[in-house]
C-alpha cells in the first residue's frame, strides 16, 4: 500500500500554496474597491457605484476570455509549464497594479470625463492590472483543479482533496481583507485614502510572487495520467466536445451563478455597509469581509474531514441553508447574517467542480478549461448589483440578484449534476 510521504504530498502540497496565493490576491483586488471608490474616484457622483464594481468586472473578464485557450494549453505543453506561465501573468498584473499607484501620485490631474464624472488614468492602468490578474488566477485554477481532483494521494477523495485546497485558499481569502485595511492603509480613515499608499505593499507582493515562481520553477511536478490528452476520443473512435457532457455544461452554468452570488458578497457587502455607516449606522467593512471569508476556512476545514459525504446531498443542503439565511438578511438589511452566508457558501465550488467533471477521464483537463468560463459571473453581477444601487438609490433589495443565483445552485444539485 502506497504511503503519504513528503515526496508523495510534495506536488499536492504545492499547488495547495499557490491557490493560497490565488484566494489571496482575488480578495486583496475586491477589498480594494472601497479605498479606490476614495481615491480614484472622489469625484465621481452619478456613476461611482458602477465604476467601483468594474474593477471586479475587469478581474472575471479575464476567466472568461482566457480560461478554455489555458485549458487546450495544459493539454499541449502540460501542468507545470502552464503553471509557470500563470504564475508570469501574475506578476505582470501586480506591475500594473503599482504603476496605477504611481500614476496616482505623479499625474493625479490627468484623466477623462465619462458623463459628468472625472475618472484619472490610473485608475484604468489598475483595470489594466486587475483584468491581467483575473487572467492569472484563471489560467492557475486551469491547471490546480483537475490536478488536486485526479492526485492520488493515499487515504483521500476527490471532494476531499478539493475541500481541503479550497480551504487553504479561504485562509488567504479571510486575511486579506485584514490585510488591506491593517497594512496597505493601516490607520489612515477609508474617507483618507491616498493611492499611492498601494505602491510599497504591491512592490512586496510582486517579490513574494517572483521568489514563488522561481521555486517552483525548480520542484517536480509530474503529470496525471488519464486526465490530459491532445485529442481526446471517445469509444466509439470520434473526437468529443467537451460540451456533449451534461454534467459539465450545466455545471459551467451553475458555476456562473454561485461566482456570480459569492464575489457579489464579498466584494458589495463593503459598499452596503459604508452606505449605512454613512446613514449613522456603525457598521466595519473589514469586520464583516473577514467573517464572511472566514466562513468559507471554517466550512471547508470541516468538510475535509469529512470522508462519507458526497457531493450532491452536501450542495443541496447549503443551498437551502444559504437561501433562508440570505432572505432573512435582506429583509431585516441585517449584513452580519447576510456574512455568515459564507459558511454555507465555502463548499459549493468543490461540490459543483466534482460532479461536473465525473466521468469525463481523459477530457478532465480541457473540461477544466471550460469550466473556469463560468467564474465570469463573478464580473457580471456585482456589476449588475451595483448599477441596481445607483438606480434605487440603496444597496437593501439588489440582494435579490444574490438570491437568484442561490436558487440556481439548489436545481444543480436537484438535477442539472445528472450525466
Amino acid at each position: 500500500m502506497k504511503t503519504l510521504s513528503l515526496k508523495t504530498a510534495g506536488p499536492f502540497l504545492l499547488l495547495t500554496f499557490i491557490y493560497f496565493i490565488v484566494g489571496f490576491l482575488t480578495t486583496v483586488n475586491g477589498q480594494c474597491q472601497g479605498p479606490l471608490k476614495v481615491a480614484f474616484l472622489s469625484d465621481a457622483t452619478t456613476m461611482r457605484n458602477s465604476l467601483t464594481t468594474l474593477v471586479s468586472f475587469a478581474f472575471f473578464l479575464g476567466y472568461l476570455l482566457n480560461s478554455s485557450r489555458t485549458g487546450r494549453m495544459l493539454n499541449r505543453i502540460g501542468y507545470k509549464r502552464t503553471l509557470m506561465r500563470s504564475l508570469l501573468v501574475m506578476v505582470g498584473g501586480l506591475l500594473f497594479y503599482t504603476a496605477s499607484a504611481f500614476c496616482a501620485e505623479y499625474v493625479p490631474g490627468e484623466g477623462v470625463t465619462i458623463h459628468g464624472d472625472f475618472v484619472p488614468f490610473g485608475y484604468f492602468v489598475f483595470l489594466v492590472g486587475s483584468f491581467l490578474m483575473g487572467t492569472a488566477a484563471a489560467m492557475l485554477q486551469v491547471v490546480i483543479n483537475p490536478y488536486i481532483a485526479a492526485y492520488p494521494l493515499p487515504g483521500t477523495s476527490a471532494v476531499q482533496r478539493m475541500n481541503f485546497t479550497c480551504a487553504v485558499n479561504s485562509f488567504g481569502t479571510t486575511i486579506a481583507p485584514l490585510f488591506v485595511t491593517g497594512i496597505m492603509f493601516a490607520g489612515v480613515p477609508i474617507d483618507s485614502v491616498q493611492a499611492s499608499q498601494l505602491t510599497l505593499p504591491f512592490i512586496l507582493m510582486t517579490l513574494c510572487i517572483v521568489v514563488t515562481t522561481m521555486t517552483t520553477n525548480r520542484l517536480a511536478l509530474p503529470d496525471i495520467e488519464g486526465t490530459r490528452s491532445a485529442s481526446a476520443t471517445a469509444s466509439d473512435g470520434n473526437t468529443r466536445s467537451v460540451w456533449s457532457f451534461r454534467n459539465l455544461k450545466y455545471g459551467v452554468i451553475t458555476i456562473f451563478f454561485y461566482v456570480g452570488t459569492e464575489v457579489s458578497i464579498g466584494n458589495n457587502i463593503n459598499l452596503h455597509a459604508m452606505e449605512l455607516s454613512d446613514g449613522g449606522l456603525n457598521v466595519s467593512p473589514a469586520l464583516l469581509a473577514t467573517i464572511y471569508w472566514g466562513g468559507f476556512l471554517i466550512g471547508r476545514m470541516v468538510s475535509a474531514s469529512m470522508k462519507s459525504v458526497k457531493p450532491r446531498p452536501m450542495l443541496i443542503t447549503v443551498a437551502l441553508g444559504a437561501i433562508v439565511l440570505m432572505t432573512a438578511a435582506m429583509l431585516t438589511e441585517n449584513l452580519w447574517l447576510l456574512s455568515a452566508v459564507g459558511l454555507f457558501h465555502s463548499v459549493m465550488w468543490s461540490c459543483v467542480f466534482t460532479l461536473a467533471v465525473d466521468g469525463l477521464g481523459e477530457y478532465t483537463s480541457r473540461a477544466s478549461g471550460v469550466f473556469m468560463m463560468g467564474v465570469f459571473g463573478g464580473a457580471v453581477f456585482p456589476v449588475l448589483q451595483g448599477m441596481m444601487a445607483d438606480w434605487i438609490g440603496a444597496w437593501q433589495f439588489t440582494w435579490t440578484i444574490s438570491l437568484f443565483c442561490e436558487f440556481v445552485l439548489l436545481w444543480y444539485g436537484l438535477r442539472g449534476y445528472r450525466k
